[in-house]
C-alpha cells in the first residue's frame, strides 16, 4: 500500500523496527525511518499531527499494533486506520476510538470464494453492507441485445456502469491473445456481446438475485 500510494503521487513515510525492510523498500517509498512505534520516545520525532493520516498496518502481534494504535492517539493523529486480525483485536481498536478498521486477509478470502462458487462473477467491491459493485460476464439470454432490451433495471433495480469487451491483439512475439478494453460508459443503446463483462450498481440482494439467475 505503502509503495502505491507513492506510485500515485502522495508523500508517504514508511516506518517499521526493522532496518531490513526500511533498506528494502527505502527507494520505492518517499521516506523510510527506522523507529519503534510502540515507544512514545522514538514516535514522538515522527510528524504524525502533519499526516493526512496514519495506517497501523501491523498484523503479526496484536499487542504491538494497539499499543502503537495508542501511541499514535496520544501524539493526536488526524486520521488513523487500523488493521484487524480478529474479533478481538477489532472489539479493542473500536473501544479505542478507532472507526476506520479494514481486514485484508478476511476480505480477499471471502471475495475470492465468493468469485470461485458464483458462476459467471469475475470481480465484487463493497461499497456498503448493503451496495456493493460486480464485474459479471454477459448472460446468454442477453447476447445481442441493446442494453435497454435486457431489462436489467426494471427486472432487477440495478444499474450498468459500464460494459468491458475483449479485443484480440498479437503480442510481441506475434501470438495472438485477448485483451480487455474498457468502452464508453454503458448507455441504453449500448451492444452486448456474450463475451464481454458487465459492470453493475445495487443493492447486494437484487445483485444476488441476478447472479443466482444467471446461474
Amino acid at each position: 500500500m505503502a509503495v502505491k500510494l507513492t506510485q500515485l503521487g502522495h508523500e508517504v513515510i514508511g516506518v517499521d523496527n526493522n532496518i531490513s525492510k526500511v533498506e528494502l523498500l527505502k527507494n520505492d517509498i518517499t521516506y523510510t525511518i527506522c523507529a519503534d512505534c510502540t515507544d512514545i520516545h522514538s514516535a514522538k520525532d515522527l510528524p504524525v499531527k502533519e499526516a493526512d493520516a496514519v495506517i497501523i498496518c501491523i498484523g503479526e502481534d496484536n499487542g504491538n499494533s494497539i499499543m502503537a494504535t495508542a501511541i499514535m492517539k496520544q501524539l493526536k493523529a488526524v486520521r488513523i486506520i487500523g488493521r484487524a486480525v480478529s474479533d478481538t483485536h477489532e472489539m479493542v481498536l473500536k473501544a479505542m476510538g478507532v472507526e476506520e478498521i479494514v481486514h485484508p486477509e478476511q476480505d480477499s478470502a471471502e471475495k475470492l470464494a465468493k468469485n470461485l462458487t458464483t458462476e459467471g462473477l469475475i470481480d465484487s467491491f463493497e461499497l456498503s453492507p448493503d451496495y456493493s459493485i460486480i464485474k459479471v460476464a454477459v448472460p446468454d439470454r442477453y447476447d445481442g441485445k441493446i442494453l435497454s432490451e435486457s431489462n436489467i433495471r426494471s427486472e432487477f433495480d440495478l444499474t450498468v456502469l459500464a460494459i468491458i469487451s475483449k479485443e484480440t491483439e498479437k503480442s510481441i512475439l506475434g501470438v495472438r491473445i485477448k485483451m480487455k478494453e474498457m468502452k464508453n460508459i454503458a448507455r441504453a443503446d449500448s451492444y452486448l456481446k456474450k463475451d464481454d463483462v458487465i459492470v453493475i450498481f445495487g443493492k447486494v440482494k437484487d445483485l444476488d438475485r441476478f447472479l443466482e439467475k444467471k446461474s
